[in-house]
């Protein structure tokens, strides 16, 4: 994710008085069956497990799998010709070396060409860019899936999610320039886990006390003890994108009961959880 600005809350705020699909609210927000942490605190891996392994891959939301997370977080784009791919840029620039182009200009067949691995290590050489649908094929049953709508049609998605009975197991984040397909989104999949991000602690109750949802999207520079308060009265959860990846960060993160840390440390987030476990 690692994120979207204000302008998500004020187009939130504009839609809970223009839009009738608001009104979709609860007194109980949470859902009884999402899934339940498995260290304590929701571990998300930010684009996979990918210390050593190249990001946004298959290998590394296997690893992801392995180590026992709870989320991995996908970015999910379409090619010319209209297929799904997991890629966080929207260019291949710094993906491959002696190529340029936009994904959203270059066909399936020419991003799966890509060798997106060798510039990790040369045990990587060959590594594709992993389609949508083989992300939810590795994951399904194994681990949940944190999608970041970077430029993909929601009707589409959908289906595919449909298709492996994937909805209680994916959380949407949207960003602010994508707003408009939250009404879309809640139309077409009511029971999908829609989760906004309301900007400034200031307007957590206006945004929960509208949208039914089972937890909100922050970051570190939001963060605060009454922010995650504030979303505990409205039984909604917290997840938040670390800032520094550190110990002392993820203490300070939990003291003030925050649900879910997204974080380019999996491994050392979960030893971390279980050594306070213990």
């Amino acid at each position: 994710m690692k994120k979207s600005g204000f302008g998500f809350v004020l187009c939130l705020v504009f839609l809970i008085f223009s839009n009738p699909f608001l009104g979709l609210a609860q007194k109980e927000n949470q859902e009884p069956d999402f899934r339940k942490a498995r260290h304590g605190v929701y571990v998300l891996a930010h684009r996979g497990a990918h210390n050593g392994i190249p990001e946004n891959t298959l290998a590394a939301y296997q690893k992801a799998i392995d180590l026992g997370c709870d989320f991995v977080e996908i970015d999910v784009r379409t090619t010319k010709d209209g297929q799904f791919v997991s890629m966080h840029n929207s260019t291949i620039d710094s993906y491959v070396d002696g190529k340029t182009g936009k994904v959203n200009e270059m066909t399936l067949a020419e991003i799966r060409s890509l060798d997106v691995g060798s510039r990790v290590g040369e045990q990587w050489k060959g590594t594709q860019v992993p389609t949508f649908e083989e992300i939810l094929h590795l994951c399904k049953g194994k681990i949940g899936i944190y999608l970041d709508l970077k430029d993909a049609p929601v009707p589409a998605l959908v289906g595919l999610i449909r298709k492996y009975e994937m909805e209680r197991d994916i959380i949407w984040y949207i960003p602010a320039s994508y707003i408009a397909v939250i009404k879309q989104l809640t139309d077409i999949c009511p029971e999908c886990i829609l989760m906004p991000d309301p900007g400034s602690e200031k307007n957590v109750d206006v945004v929960l006390s509208q949208v039914k949802t089972s937890a909100i999207a922050t970051d570190m520079d939001e963060l605060t003890s009454s922010f995650v308060e504030k979303a505990h009265q409205h039984n909604v959860m917290v997840f938040v994108d670390e800032k520094e990846g550190t110990e002392g960060e993820w203490a300070r993160i939990m003291e003030w009961k925050t649900d879910g840390i997204q974080t380019d440390q999996p491994e050392k987030l979960i030893s971390f959880l279980e050594k306070r476990k213990h």
